[in-house]
């Protein structure tokens, strides 16, 4: 609040004043102190007049029109009149004889009471000058009263009673009461419902401790309210509202109260507002607030919200504290008197006048003071001081207009102190309704009319340059103007907005519109501008737009009383209109697909009293009741804040500021935004508005930037695309508005792209309407492709005539015609006109159509016509198919060699079966793989087992061995009825077949493995009761009855001796149980018969077992028998058929083994190297052989013989000798061979012991240096590994191995005898030179634990 002006007369000092404000109006304040006057003063403190009383003023009061001020005084007996308007004083002789005490006007009529200490009244009428004294109205001082609106009049006395009197003066009521009444008011009681009309309901203080409430038609029926003693007294009490009471309490304490019946007693608020005292309230229903003072402060509660304290002012040069309250009736000034005698006047609402012109703004900072500023460019504030409490403000670039009638003050704005210069006051020709200013002119209007004249031109000019709007009066009355830089807009009644260039005054444009033009807004640069006409509605106007220059704004609030254009440099197409509640922001979408729009983007709520006075950058400049401005940030540009914002907004606000974003055009906002923390969503969204507004560009990155390939290659494609209207279609047609594409392709340079678009979409009936206007030689594709599509969905009859429509008959579209052909040939046959269709098909060159017309045929169960079209396309197995199904069966015949399909030959062959042509049903069987029906033929039709066996045999088939299996048993081949019952898995019936006919043997041969157990057991029980041991043993092991076997085995006679004896060793070995082991042992050893069995046996059972220990000692024994008789070769196989048995089981090989193996081995070798011619090699093995010559019993003397003629033969002549001499003992001497006989005695008679000494070789252990074939070690004592290529021992450096027994040899050596022999002479293997391997890392194969000690 602002102390506007402060009272002091040195005459009132120390005195209460008595003072009261002029009503209705507010314009005059008159005070009265101590002194015998009553001064004026206007409501800038000025003192207008002053009334010399003769006696101190006792009381005053204004009428209530505020015209006249009625004053009462001492020692006086005449009332005192001053007229405001005429500022004239008269005086009435009221005819009392007693000192006048109380004066009170009506509310309602000119009337005047007056009452006196001794209690009489006296009612004045003022308009008829009658008075009408009343005596004895009440015995003492009448201190207090009050008008209702119905002019009936209370009064209270000092002598404690209260009267009402109507206004002629007669008593209604006469109310006693308990105390000395105070203050009196009429009101209306808060209740559920109004029981009586007008202010029914007094209230009076009471000894200032009871209010006392009562109704005056039922005065003994009172209602008194006490209050807390902590409270004091009751000071003052106002009514406000519906029916509540504020009081205020002399201890300080404000309290509000409701008058509802059901709320009486309760105090709704309560606050200690003042620490000591409080002196006085006041209320101001205009303003809806209340204020209370005391000690020295004032505090202002908004009566809305009573905890809202909106004001507080402290007084502190007011020691003595303060005294009363006083509003004036509109709420704009509040005045208070204090004890010491000045009175404070306070501005407590300001007029909200302001204006702005670009960034700057003019407001009203208090009743004679307007303050200049503009934030935006940093300006420092200009304040300027009127001489006239203005009622209408203008502002321009370089100046400042008020005024208030027909009178303006224009001030410059300068550079220099105090920032103003004050140019002049002009007088116009009738009231100003509103003022707007430009760089030079200012522009009035006033009574219809608008004024435009050079606000600093000289007097003589001015006349010059000033012009009248409207020239002609049958225009129409003018309701609203706008200046901007250049233009003049005014808008009149009739509906008409005119612009006028103000450089030459002429009129530049004019829109008719179908109602009056109530307010025009025009932008900074007057391109466009805003009007509201008569109906409220709101219209955004753009001249330059020829074509549409008029849109209707959407969502328009009737209430809107203005409209602020931004002045941001990017935002010039947004704009705010405004009401008292709410600020609406609208944007122009200037480009679009669409062309110009107007879109609401939202609304902001605005506080109690604001007036907006500039919008930039989404932050609005409000002029406020108290004369500042505050700033509003719009709602709507919310996204503005992002950036500032730390913390991430919920993904609804962020859609929402997106979506503010995009609407008011803020692309690289809405692209930050996106950035971070946009979903693919909002990512889409950005795109799809940068097509709707056009922005080729952006849209790209956009794209670019969320990864859509194929929009980026779309827009890349129509970049640079100069025709607008063109490039609106193809972004209408991405954004899929395909009928606004349309419109906008048709409008373009290249209409034909909106025929392409619809031809894209497979929008062919709209394709075709385009087609016909545009590019008619298209109307046969598109016909083409129509009828496909309608073909699709089943309308054949529009697909026929599409189909013919679209025969070009054009050889350069011979593909096409064709394609249309196929179309008329298929739809006709759909249609029922098969001839038409079957013949065209029948022509077309296409296999497919062929088929295609032959399955709808076949689906209209025209089956002869639809064979014929797959035979002709040669679809055979479909014709033979629909043949057979229409019963043509030679047609069938003639196409069967085509035929793939087996189901059709089957169904032919059984067709051929049933009219008795079994031999063709039998091939037309075999073609279909029906091997069954084959055999079935063969040997029930044809009489042919031959082939029927052969097919068994190759198919396998199980129901055709049952029929061949029939078929022979009818003939009583028994055998091959038993085979082909087997073959049919029938083991049953042939096994009952072989026993009935005693071929148990052919079933037995012919089970074979695929039998069950219970198929071996029934043989062998079979076998068991015919007495024949061999296969009743040999079944019986076949089911795993070895016992039972074994039994029969060793009871076979000794023709079957050799073979049953290897079933028993061969079942003992399956069946691993000691006791038939060791009954077969107890049989082959001769414990049973007393006729022991070869050996062998033995070694096969032990081999049988796995117990190849004692298979090893029984193959020694067995290769010792052989050698003895002379067997040297089988002695051999069985001791290395034994060694790698033990090799392969991992078994020491037992020393005698391997020394016998090897002295055999050396044995055979003699005769290779001989028949080789290798005689060193012989006898060197001769000589091995021939030192255990104890081991071949049966060839002593041979072996000898050839052991003395190989030594001689290589030069040993001294081994010759020793063996020659062994062979001249009498034992051998006799059995030496005549041919050699002499030879041997001469060699003996004659010795010659020279001898070719051995080759040393290095022992392959230890390295030691030894004879060829030594083969023990005498350093290392290592038994040595022999080649069994040369006998000799094995070199590291030489070693290979046969790939089959894995026996070493000298690889020297053994790749010299490969080249002759070609086979191991170890295994017997066959071999090449190629399997042969040198190894040169042999370690693997001298380890010395092999061998068995």
């Amino acid at each position: 609040m602002k102390n506007v002006f402060i009272l002091a007369d040195k005459a009132w000092a120390g005195s209460n004043l008595l003072y009261k404000w002029q009503k209705t109006l507010g314009n005059y304040i008159a005070v009265a102190g101590q002194d015998n006057s009553v001064k004026i003063f206007d409501r800038h403190g000025h003192k207008c007049t002053e009334l010399k009383l003769p006696g101190r003023c006792v009381g005053m009061d204004w009428d209530k029109d505020g015209d006249i001020l009625a004053v009462i005084a001492a020692k006086s007996s005449s009332i005192f009149l001053w007229d405001a308007s005429v500022n004239k004083t008269s005086q009435i002789d009221s005819g009392m004889r007693d000192q006048m005490s109380f004066i009170l006007w009506s509310k309602t009529s000119p009337m005047l009471a007056v009452g006196t200490v001794k209690g009489n009244l006296l009612i004045y009428n003022q308009q008829t000058s009658r008075k009408i004294p009343v005596l004895g109205k009440h015995t003492k001082k009448i201190t207090c009263g009050c008008w209702s609106a119905q002019n009936l009049l209370a009064l209270g006395s000092e002598d404690n009673t209260l009267s009402i009197s109507n206004h002629e003066g007669d008593t209604i009521r006469q109310i006693t009461l308990r105390g000395e009444p105070d203050e009196i008011y009429f009101s209306v009681m808060k209740t559920d419902e109004r029981s009586s009309p007008g202010e029914s309901t007094v209230s009076v203080s009471v000894e200032k401790k009871i209010l006392m409430l009562f109704n005056i038609n039922d005065p003994e029926n009172r209602i008194e309210l006490t209050f807390q003693r902590r409270y004091g007294n009751i000071v003052s009490y106002r009514w406000y509202g519906d029916g509540y009471i504020l009081i205020g309490f002399s201890h300080g304490y404000f309290v509000v109260i409701s008058t509802h019946i059901r709320e009486i007693g309760e105090e709704l608020y309560q606050a200690h507002n003042h620490k000591d005292s409080l002196n006085s309230v006041a209320i101001s229903p205009s303003l809806n607030k209340a204020a209370s003072c005391g000690d020295n402060s004032i505090k202002i509660h908004e009566l809305s919200e009573l905890k809202d304290i909106s004001n507080v002012v402290r007084l502190d040069d007011e020691t003595k504290g303060l005294d009363q309250l006083s509003w004036t009736d509109d709420g704009q000034l509040l005045a208070i008197s204090t004890q010491k005698g000045t009175l404070h006047v306070f501005l407590t609402k300001l007029p909200i006048l302001g204006d702005s012109f670009g960034t700057r703004l003019a407001y009203l900072t208090s009743l004679l003071e307007v303050t200049v500023s503009n934030q935006v460019e940093g300006e420092t504030p200009v304040v300027i001081d009127v001489d006239v409490e203005p009622t209408f403000i203008a502002v321009g670039p370089y100046h400042v207009a008020v005024g208030m009638n027909n009178r303006a003050w224009f001030y410059a704005l300068v550079d220099n102190e105090p920032g103003f210069k004050k140019l002049k006051d002009f007088e116009y020709l009738g009231t100003i309704a509103s003022m707007c200013l430009n760089s030079d002119y200012a522009a009035a209007l006033f009574e219809g009319k608008v004024q435009l004249h050079m606000i600093e031109g000289k007097d003589h000019e001015e006349k010059k340059q000033m012009k009248l709007f409207p020239d002609d009066d049958r225009s129409g009355r003018i309701l609203c103007h706008a200046l901007t830089s250049d233009f003049l807009y005014y808008g009149t009644d009739s509906g008409n907005v005119v612009c006028v260039l103000v450089e030459d005054w002429e009129t530049v444009s004019s829109y008719s519109h179908s109602v009056g033009v109530r307010k025009v807004f025009p932008d900074l640069n007057g391109t466009r501008l805003v009007f509201i006409d008569d109906k409220n509605n709101g219209f955004l106007l753009s001249p330059e737009n020829t074509k549409d220059p008029c849109i209707e704004l959407p969502n328009f609030s009737p209430t809107i009383t203005g409209v602020l254009w931004d002045n941001w440099h990017a935002d010039r197409g947004v704009f705010v209109a405004y009401d008292n509640d709410k600020v609406y922001t609208y944007a122009l979408h200037k480009t679009t697909i669409y062309g110009p729009r107007v879109v609401l983007v939202g609304s902001t709520s605005l506080l109690f009293s604001q007036k907006p006075l500039l919008l930039y950058n989404g932050d609005l400049t409000c002029q406020t009741a108290s004369g500042k401005t505050s700033q509003v940030a719009l709602s709507t540009h919310s996204f503005l804040k992002h950036s500032t914002n730390t913390s991430t907004d919920s993904p609804p606000e962020f859609s929402k500021q997106l979506t503010q974003a995009l609407m008011l055009k803020r692309f690289h906002e809405a692209w930050d935004l996106c950035k971070s923390a946009g979903s693919d969503a909002d990512w889409a969204e950005l795109g799809k508005t940068c097509l709707l507004h056009m922005e080729v560009d952006l849209a790209i990155q956009v794209y670019r930037n969320s990864g859509s390939v194929g929009m980026v290659l779309s827009l890349l494609g129509i970049q640079g695309t100069v025709n607008l209207n063109l490039l609106a279609g193809h972004l209408a047609m991405f954004l899929e508005d395909y009928n606004q594409a349309q419109t906008l392709y048709l409008s373009s340079n290249c209409p034909v792209a909106a025929l392409e678009m619809r031809r894209d979409l497979l929008h062919w009936d709209s394709a075709l309407m385009l087609a016909k206007r545009l590019a008619e030689d298209q109307i046969p594709f598109i016909s083409k492709e129509y009828a496909v599509h309608l073909e699709f969905i089943g309308d054949y009859v529009n697909a026929l005539a599409h189909y013919e429509k679209g025969m070009t008959h054009n050889n350069k579209f011979q593909e096409h015609d064709e394609a249309c052909q196929a179309g008329v040939a298929r739809m006709s046959i759909r249609m029922g006109d098969i001839r038409r269709g079957a013949a065209q098909a029948i022509q077309h060159p296409s296999r497919v159509l062929k088929k295609e017309c032959g399955a709808i045929l076949e689906s209209m169960k025209q089956f002869s016509e639809a064979a014929q079209l797959y035979e002709k396309g040669q679809y055979y197995d479909k014709a033979a198919s629909v043949y057979i199904r229409c019963k043509n069966w030679s047609k069938v015949g003639e196409l069967l060699p085509h035929v793939s399909s087996p189901k059709i030959h089957l169904q032919y062959a059984k067709a051929k079966e049933a009219d008795g042509k079994y031999k063709d049903a039998a091939q037309a069987y075999e073609s279909a793989k029906d091997w069954d029906n084959v055999i079935r033929v063969l040997l029930d039709h044809l009489n042919n087992p031959e082939d029927a066996v052969r097919i068994v045999r190759e198919t396998q088939s199980i129901e055709g061995a049952k029929m061949v299996a029939r078929f022979f048993l009818r003939l009583n081949d028994y055998s091959s009825a038993i085979h082909f019952l087997v073959l049919s898995q029938c083991n049953d019936e042939a096994f009952q077949l072989a026993q009935q006919h005693g071929k148990m043997e052919v079933y037995a041969d012919i089970i074979g493995s695929e039998a069950t157990q219970e198929d071996y057991q029934s043989i062998a029980l079979y076998f068991e009761g015919e007495k024949k041991h061999l296969q009743a043993g040999k079944f019986f092991q076949k089911c795993g009855q070895y016992s039972r076997a074994l039994r029969h085995f060793l009871k076979c006679s000794n023709t079957d001796d050799n073979l049953a004896v290897e079933m028993a060793i061969e079942t003992v070995g399956q069946a691993k149980d000691n006791s038939l082991t060791n009954q077969l042992i107890d049989y082959l050893m001769g414990e049973s018969d007393g006729m022991p069995k070869d050996a062998k046996y033995l070694f096969r059972l032990y081999m049988a077992l796995q117990q190849y220990r004692e298979a090893a000692r029984t193959a020694i024994i067995i290769a010792r028998e052989e050698q003895c008789a002379g067997n040297y070769r089988n002695a051999h196989d069985v001791l290395f058929s034994m060694y790698t048995e033990l090799q392969a089981q991992k078994i020491k090989i037992p020393a005698e083994m391997t020394t016998n193996l090897m002295i055999l081995h050396s044995y055979l070798l003699v005769k290779m190297h001989v028949k080789r011619g290798d005689h060193l090699k012989g006898a060197r093995m001769l000589i091995r052989v021939s030192n255990n010559i104890s081991k071949f019993p049966a060839h002593v003397v041979p072996i000898l013989t050839s052991a003395v003629i190989e030594c001689h033969r290589a030069g040993l002549k001294n081994s010759a000798f020793s063996f020659a001499a062994m062979l001249m003992r009498p034992e051998y001497r006799n059995e030496i061979d005549q041919k050699y006989r002499r030879k041997i005695e001469a060699m003996v008679r004659r010795p010659d012991t020279s001898e070719l000494e051995e080759e040393t070789t290095p022992c392959p252990f230890c390295g030691c240096q030894l004879p060829q074939n030594e083969l023990l070690c005498i350093s290392c004592k290592n038994n040595l590994p022999y080649c069994i290529a040369t006998g000799r021992h094995m070199l590291k450096e030489d070693w290979s191995v046969c790939p089959h027994c894995e026996f070493p040899a000298l690889y020297s050596q053994f790749t010299v005898l490969l080249e002759t022999e070609g086979v191991c002479p170890m295994c017997s293997e066959t071999l090449s030179l190629k399997q042969l391997k040198k190894i040169s890392d042999c370690s693997q194969y001298l380890r010395t634990d092999q061998l068995d000690p």
